[in-house]
């Protein structure tokens, strides 16, 4: 049974907070996330539930996700976009608002600042014209259902759609199962980016940037 694709609703934040840590995460014990929201799992769980509420509308939005539901249940997920939309600072005033509400001190933003500092190490300036894909993850016990694949489907239909021509993502190096599964969908490793203290900071040598031609 094909699973049911639809998009994402105000009352999925709690379960895309659960995916962009996951994502975030791909293979390690802690992500890029974990470092920005600092403390337990579940202050990071809270920030990300947040950010998937707040406005700006950003990629980390719920109105910017697709869900992949089986048997009823919200079970994987996934985001696109055009970074010339202003993807990517409408993130950074998301944060800065989310931040706010959480009554974050600006030694608070300091804090989360140097233990992020390593991420930025390794990041890479998107490809002209590229559609993005991001925060792609299923919830462990609906995995190997197919579910990404189907999501991935639909989500580079939107960005031919929208007259892209190559989509881009980003993954952790040494997530083999996640650059296996984007292979499938004809993506090819394009670089990737190393960095010490990114190892020190996450467990990995750094990130590795796939593209996909329409």
């Amino acid at each position: 049974m094909s699973p049911r694709i639809r998009p994402g609703k105000k009352e999925d934040a709690t379960f895309l907070a659960g995916v962009m840590m996951l994502a975030s995460r791909g293979h390690l014990r802690r992500g890029v996330w974990d470092l920005i929201a600092g403390g337990s799992e579940n202050n990071c769980l809270d920030y990300l539930r947040r950010l998937a509420l707040t406005e700006p509308v950003s990629l980390c939005h719920y109105s910017s996700f697709i869900v992949a539901e089986h048997d009823g249940h919200p079970a994987a997920a996934l985001c696109g976009f055009d970074p010339r939309a202003g993807g990517w600072q409408m993130l950074a005033d998301a944060m800065q608002n989310v931040q706010k509400e959480l009554g974050w001190t600006d030694a608070d933003e300091k804090a989360s600042a140097d233990r992020s500092a390593p991420v930025w190490t390794c990041t890479f300036d998107t490809l002209e014209g590229a559609w993005v894909v991001e925060s792609v993850a299923t919830i462990p016990e609906f995995r190997r259902r197919g579910l990404v694949d189907s999501l991935m489907g639909e989500i580079l239909d939107a960005g031919r759609i929208r007259g892209h021509r190559v989509a881009q993502l980003t993954i952790l190096i040494g997530n083999v199962p996640a650059q296996r599964a984007y292979e499938k969908a004809g993506f090819r490793v394009l670089d990737e980016k190393r960095h010490p203290a990114f190892e020190a900071a996450l467990g990995a040598p750094g990130f590795m940037r796939m593209v996909r031609d329409y």
